[in-house]
């Protein structure tokens, strides 16, 4: 009955019909959609003489509704002529089941499906909730815009940004001014990105970072997964740890097992210990303190006057900084250049192991140490550094220790000391004292200051101690010796001046670093897989290229200025040019290099 009242009322006054359906058309014809108001007290005023006035009654809230769009609010203002509305108090709007709107105010175009609300918006969809001051939502376009500030709370992290858009349909919130996501364990910072609220993925452009306690993600452009904490970068990126930081092409983080791996290119610089480690594959274990490395590994660690280079199929550095122990596994090499003029030290062995802490190298299995022109194997083979200056101190050869020195004249002609065990001690990193003890025996071609061949010496002896100038044998000094001799040239047989387990391998020493990989085979890169760019998809304003001003009912809060984009917002910044190709550009120039 009361209904049929407010149809008489509504005929008195000639308004057109509230309950009149017809089919929906797009924004630009003349046909419109007309709103319906299904519920309120209303009323007619003189002084809104174009207005049908609704207000909250006993049955509840006004309920308007248009295309799929439900309306409440407590009090209305429909104007029908115009198709618009504007609504008041605890304004709430539902699109669906998925999204909704709650504001103070709200405007309602029903000819262009444009909405507008002001005071503590709050818009809803499943996994997120936006709250911001004003908002604006085109149902055509099925987009919002906010640009007073606004954040957006997912169910992990709550993001901020001056400025901001949604896609219904996409579930997507894109970002193109300074946004911030803020959650327990980390922040985000990024000049532009998408946050897609069904993931929870966030994709980055431009220089992000994310920083928690532990680490400092860089990237310019990358993609993080905020609810399951694991993201993967390109471009420019790294992680900095509170002692080490990890470059590569392209990293994957996993912060719940404190995980990074990086490919192509990459670098892990040890802030503490003044090392670098290099290759194209690295796994970083942040709680354990461990890093793996591999594809042409190379740890270099940085010293005063030169460096020291360690290379092997596989590198793995573990320990706090203070006891920092660096592996390498099969086919490792090592070298350290020399000062101008003097000549470099460089080894070979099957693995070797280095304890920071403790200054001591150890080459193992089959090893090989080359110092100047000396040519030092054993069964095992430690170098110490000095603690203070990081130099070399001392050299120790255990079991079957063998030197060799080529003579400087004679084609096969070499000088050779061999015995159960070798020291040798360096002076500014150059061997100047060589002691080889137990069941010693030498051979050693004697010359004039004229350098002209006197004899071969060849003599059995407890231990042997060697003076070195140069990196050359200068003097001997025999203990508890067993009668030798020095014989002529022409009287030492040629079958006897090779000691038992004699072995030349003067072609495989390292006289430069890139004699490190000698032999073996460049890495096969693998191709980087990139970020997927983002669409531009034009400003949420349309622009007139007629200069007209947007059509807005002469009852709306709001101006043509408002329905414009200004000049100072922030514009889509990611353009089609914005690829890998300098990445891939850049590993194509390290090739060429190795």
């Amino acid at each position: 009955m009361k209904q049929a009242f407010y149809i008489f009322l509504l005929t008195l006054f000639a308004v057109p019909s509230l309950y009149g359906q017809v089919t929906v058309i797009q924004r630009d014809t003349a046909k419109t959609t007309q709103v319906s108001v299904k519920s309120g007290y209303f009323e007619k005023k003189p002084e809104f003489p174009d207005a049908v006035i609704y207000t909250m009654d006993s049955d509840g809230q006004v309920y308007i509704v248009h295309e799929g769009v439900e309306m409440w609010c407590n009090q209305a203002y429909v104007y029908f002529k115009d198709n618009f509305v504007k609504a008041y108090g605890d304004v709430k709007l539902l699109q669906g089941d998925t999204v909704s709107m709650n504001s103070k105010y709200a405007e309602y175009n029903g000819n262009t499906s444009f909405a507008f609300a002001s005071g503590d918006v709050v818009l809803k969809e499943p996994k997120t909730t936006l709250r911001t001051d004003t908002l604006y939502f085109d149902r055509v376009k099925q987009q919002a815009y906010y640009r007073s500030g606004g954040t957006v709370q997912d169910t992990a992290s709550t993001l901020t940004s001056w400025i901001g858009r949604y896609y219904a349909e996409t579930k997507k919130y894109q970002f193109l001014s300074e946004v911030v996501i803020k959650n327990p364990e980390y922040t985000v910072r990024s000049p532009q990105l998408d946050f897609y609220s069904e993931t929870g993925g966030a994709y980055l452009y431009g220089p992000s970072t994310i920083e928690s306690e532990t680490s400092t993600v860089y990237c310019e452009r990358g993609y993080y997964n905020t609810r399951g904490n694991t993201g993967y970068f390109v471009k420019n990126s790294r992680i900095d740890y509170e002692n080490r930081t990890l470059y590569g092409d392209s990293i994957y983080f996993d912060r719940n097992n404190s995980f990074a791996s990086a490919t192509n290119n990459i670098k892990v610089l040890d802030t503490i210990n003044k090392s670098i480690i290099r290759g194209h594959y690295a796994e970083v274990f942040r709680e354990k303190d461990s890093v793996f490395i591999t594809k042409r590994a190379v740890a270099v660690t940085l010293q005063e006057q030169d460096s020291v280079y360690v290379h092997a199929d596989t590198l793995q550095v573990t320990g706090k900084p203070e006891n920092r122990i660096i592996k390498g596994f099969y086919r490792a090499r090592m070298f350290k250049e020399g000062l101008e003029g003097e000549e470099p030290t460089s080894g070979k062995c099957d693995s070797i192991y280095i304890d920071e802490k403790l200054g001591i190298t150890k080459l193992l299995r089959k090893p090989i140490l080359w110092s100047g022109e000396n040519q030092m194997t054993g069964d095992t083979i430690h170098l110490l550094n000095n603690k203070v200056t990081d130099e070399l101190d001392t050299l120790k050869v255990f079991n079957n220790s063998f030197l060799i020195q080529k003579d400087t004249l004679e084609a096969n002609a070499y000088n050779q000391v061999k015995g159960e065990r070798l020291i040798g001690l360096f002076t500014n990193n150059q061997l100047d004292t060589v002691n080889i003890i137990k069941n010693t025996e030498v051979i050693y071609y004697f010359r004039n200051d004229k350098n002209e061949l006197v004899g071969i010496d060849n003599t059995l002896s407890s231990s042997i101690q060697l003076y070195l100038e140069e990196q050359k044998i200068t003097g001997m000094k025999f203990i508890n010796k067993v009668p030798g001799k020095v014989y002529p040239e022409s009287e030492f047989p040629e079958n006897a001046r090779l000691l038992p387990g004699f072995e030349w391998r003067g072609e495989e020493r390292l006289f430069r670093k890139s004699d490190l990989f000698n032999g073996k085979p460049k890495p096969i890169l693998p191709k980087i897989k990139g970020i997927p760019l983002p669409e531009d998809e034009g400003a949420f304003f349309e622009e007139n290229p007629d200069e007209e001003e947007p059509e807005i009912p002469e009852y709306s809060k709001l101006k043509a200025k408002d329905l414009k984009e200004r000049e100072d917002d922030p514009k889509f910044r990611t353009q089609k040019t914005d690829s890998l190709l300098p990445i891939e550009k850049e590993n194509k120039d390290s090739k060429k290099e190795q």
